[in-house]
């Protein structure tokens, strides 16, 4: 069987973004160019690689096993024809991820390949957009508080988030020891979205009930709530990482620490076509190696 490395790039994209229009717009190709790539391709194999559907295609066994076949060769010899040896980071990386960890804990972490010269351009986002992102070669990497469930994406734990239920120190002079849900009633509660998720999980995995009421104040940014919960506006449940500061200066103090804190896993997620990146793998090295002393 005699194919044009075209056609096999075409394919790659077509079996990792799940359609047509979405290899095409990775590719820069028209829609049209890559369809017909991907009937020559299946010409030349003899075998159909994916089953059409009204929303994308599905790859056949034979999809499969032939993207598990040339994934590695394309990447690897897309990354020699892209390198420039005398460059240590040739190209821009693209790194998408909450803001606020973003902000507290990757930036700083990367300081130093930026100042050795790594261009990075960050985009703060949701899980589903991230993923998004992701699957279309808008990233190349992203720090997700999902495991994107993606073809075509691989992801690896890079941190335990812990929670704590903060206030100001006034609070606690009016709670009870130790704090209970019902003496909470009187405290106003402060959240980033109106469903609470945080604070909900919270409740249900400490005082196994649930939290029947909605939050006084929201705001969309983990940090606009710490600021409002420094003021005293209230209580709210936080990521250690974004108030231990707070907490160690006496600003703001813990109303429970429970034998067991509720944790959230973060993850690491890329495109196989970027991972083997010179400048993406040294990303992806200083954020693990940065992560094992958060």
């Amino acid at each position: 069987m005699k194919v044009s490395l075209d056609l096999l790039r075409s394919f790659l994209a077509v079996h990792r973004t799940g359609s047509v229009t979405g290899a095409a717009h990775l590719l820069g190709l028209a829609q049209p160019t890559v369809t017909a790539q991907l009937r020559a391709l299946e010409e030349a194999v003899g075998r159909p690689l994916f089953d059409r559907r009204p929303r994308g295609v599905a790859p056949t066994a034979a999809g499969d096993e032939l993207a598990r076949r040339v994934a590695e060769p394309l990447d690897r010899l897309d990354e020699v024809l892209a390198a420039d040896p005398a460059e240590p980071y040739p190209r821009t990386v693209f790194l998408g991820g909450p803001a606020e960890f973003l902000a507290e804990r990757v930036l700083p972490a990367l300081a130093g390949l930026v100042a050795d010269g790594l261009e990075l351009r960050v985009t703060a986002g949701l899980p589903e957009r991230l993923a998004d992102d992701l699957a279309a070669a808008r990233l190349d990497l992203a720090v997700t508080s999902v495991r994107p469930r993606r073809r075509g994406l691989t992801t690896e734990p890079l941190y335990d988030e812990e929670f704590a239920l903060v206030a100001a120190p006034a609070w606690r002079d009016r709670l009870p020891t130790p704090v209970t849900p019902s003496a909470l009633r009187e405290v106003p509660l402060a959240a980033y979205a109106e469903e609470a998720p945080i604070l909900r999980r919270w409740w249900r995995t400490v005082f196994d009930t649930r939290l029947t009421r909605t939050p006084d104040l929201v705001v969309a940014d983990l940090r606009a709530v710490l600021g409002a919960v420094v003021a005293g506006a209230g209580a709210s449940v936080l990521p250690t990482y974004l108030c231990d500061r707070h907490l160690a200066s006496g600003e703001l103090v813990a109303l429970l620490r429970p034998a067991v804190p509720p944790l959230n896993t973060l993850f690491l997620a890329t495109r196989p076509q970027a991972a083997g990146r010179r400048e993406v793998q040294a990303v992806r090295r200083t954020l693990l190696a940065a992560a094992a002393d958060w």
